[in-house]
């Protein structure tokens, strides 16, 4: 939890923000490690069951007002053709949503992060982060000025030195900016060296310690991260009991000291 003092209670000169980051691998189950190889087809085909964890996702995400999603699919064949980002939020009652397609294969696959919110940004930014290809920033700007708030969203690479430059490259991109979250999938644990220093050069903190996320049916890996600025009040982070992906979903309560016009 962030080193703020949190309170019951927001302000009426405060915006209380619900986020929640969650991996959703393109719709699929994934219960146990042999569904990786007997369910591996539907990585590149669809499949009904898709559409149907899709409904569910969709009634997870109902409750909260900022949600970034890592491997959606953008349109292709293993999606049917659905803009995944696109049907939750209309499934969940979000009035903005933004997708960054980092790996397009055509048809076969259009693998991407999605964004879904109930406030209107001010900018919405698509960075591709260094490394090899396929891996994208997305830095979403709500309010300006000493009254503004950037939110990134990343799925970071699975190389460990891919990772330290990804993250040297996301403590620029928010150097200016008063108040910062990062959430994603983030490929590395708590506590590793790399991120306690970029937690440290940016001034920002996890909110959800100590709970393991992966893989989602007996998770031992904390890999999904919200973090925030150390600045912001913080409330009721926690890992979701939702075992659909082979990831659980994070949320925690987000206090701003202003407020942000709803869409």
């Amino acid at each position: 939890m962030a080193s703020m003092a949190s309170h019951s209670q927001t302000d009426a000169a405060e915006t209380r923000l619900r986020l929640l980051s969650y991996n959703i691998q393109s719709g699929q189950e994934t219960q146990q490690r042999r569904d990786y190889v007997t369910k591996s087809w539907q990585t590149f085909l669809p499949h009904p069951i898709k559409q149907r964890n899709l409904n569910r996702i969709s009634r997870l995400i109902d409750d909260y007002d900022l949600v970034g999603l890592q491997e959606v699919d953008a349109g292709s064949l293993r999606s049917a053709f659905i803009d995944q980002t696109e049907y939750l939020a209309h499934r969940a009652g979000f009035s903005n949503w933004n997708i960054q397609v980092n790996r397009n294969i055509g048809h076969f696959g259009q693998f991407g992060n999605g964004f879904l919110c109930r406030y209107e940004p001010a900018s919405v930014h698509y960075h591709r982060l260094p490394g090899l290809r396929g891996r994208g920033a997305m830095v979403i700007k709500f309010g300006e000025g000493d009254e503004s708030l950037s939110v990134v969203l990343v799925h970071l690479a699975l190389g460990k030195r891919g990772r330290i430059r990804q993250m040297h490259f996301l403590h620029e991109l928010l150097s200016d900016t008063p108040y910062n979250i990062v959430m994603g999938d983030l490929n590395c644990a708590s506590g590793s060296h790399y991120l306690e220093e970029f937690l440290s050069k940016s001034a920002m903190v996890e909110t959800v310690i100590g709970e393991p996320t992966f893989p989602s049916w007996r998770p031992v890996r904390k890999i999904d991260h919200i973090l925030v600025s150390d600045s912001l009040r913080t409330e009721n982070p926690a890992v979701e009991d939702f075992p659909l992906s082979d990831h659980l979903p994070v949320r925690v309560d987000v206090i701003l000291p202003f407020k942000l016009p709803l869409s």
